[in-house]
């Protein structure tokens, strides 16, 4: 039991360090909220809801992802390195996919209200 409440205090030290490090991830936990406080007000579906946290926790994921893979390059290669460059710009395009699929789905959900 131990074990999992440490866990648990690791897990939130890295959304901890993913806030204070990453402009982009505050600035998706604020749009974050501003879709709920919306869904709120446009009193979604369960089935909406669904979609729009799965959409949320998969931006909000991708970002910390690619966060922890940049960290990682830059302790494995500090300089500048075209593989390393590779890798990052990858997990660029990767946090890129996920957000704009989910800026479309959100969009189709909200459709639906306008």
């Amino acid at each position: 039991m131990n074990k999992l409440i440490k866990s648990f205090g690791w897990a939130m030290n890295g959304i901890r360090t993913v806030w204070k490090e990453e402009v982009n991830f505050r600035i998706e936990c604020a749009t974050a909220l501003i879709v709920l406080v919306s869904a709120c007000y446009f009193d979604f579906s369960l089935l909406e809801w669904i979609i729009v946290i799965g959409c949320i926790g998969a931006v909000l994921a991708a970002e910390m992802v690619n966060t922890a893979v940049e960290d990682l390059c830059n302790k494995i290669e500090p300089k500048t390195d075209p593989v390393i460059g590779k890798i990052k710009d990858i997990m660029a395009g990767f946090v890129f996919v996920v957000a704009t699929t989910s800026i479309v789905i959100g969009l189709m959900v909200f459709f639906n209200y306008f």
